[in-house]
């Protein structure tokens, strides 16, 4: 794209490359961003009547960062779902209910992110895990105990935070 000022300069803009079709685009918002705020949405008021309750989502390290999968949808997603959960927690905190989230790192534990770990070459899967801290992959139970410290009564003055749960610390 070109623009031309008054003083007849022309100044040349770029968007994204790479980028996905709109319909794609807001399908993957929907999923990861709309529905984490009609899941609140759906929860919230029997909370605030309770007095008291825990919300946790699942976001991503690609809401913290940039993203390994390159879709510019889902980090643009999971960074708004980072933002939601902070704004929730201001406004749902004084009924007494704590909103967080848990930030997973990479793991091959569904059909998309097998593809996508597929696609990798050979040499990047085999030398992965030494790129994490921990020096091995995340596992389920990993994203698990997390939700359900956040969950906890431990976990009761905790609220707007992103817990990354990584096996390293982010950069």
């Amino acid at each position: 794209m070109r623009l031309r000022h008054r003083d007849g300069q022309t100044v040349h803009l770029s968007y994204c490359t790479n980028v996905h079709p709109a319909e794609d685009f807001a399908g993957i918002v929907d999923v990861n961003l709309k529905g984490c705020f009609l899941f609140v949405r759906g929860v919230a008021p029997g909370m605030k009547k309770a007095g008291s309750g825990r919300i946790v989502t699942i976001s991503s390290r690609a809401g913290l960062a940039t993203s390994l999968t390159g879709i510019q949808a889902y980090a643009s997603a999971k960074h708004g779902q980072v933002g939601l959960v902070k704004q929730l927690a201001q406004e749902l905190g004084p009924f007494g209910i704590t909103v967080n989230s848990v930030a997973p790192g990479f793991m091959a534990t569904s059909p998309d992110y097998e593809r996508q770990w597929n696609s990798y070459s050979e040499e990047f899967r085999r030398s992965f895990a030494d790129r994490i801290a921990m020096r091995r992959m995340g596992r389920p139970e990993d994203i698990a105990d997390a939700v359900l410290f956040l969950a906890s009564d431990r976990a009761s003055w905790i609220t707007g935070q992103i817990l990354p749960v990584t096996g390293s610390p982010l950069a």
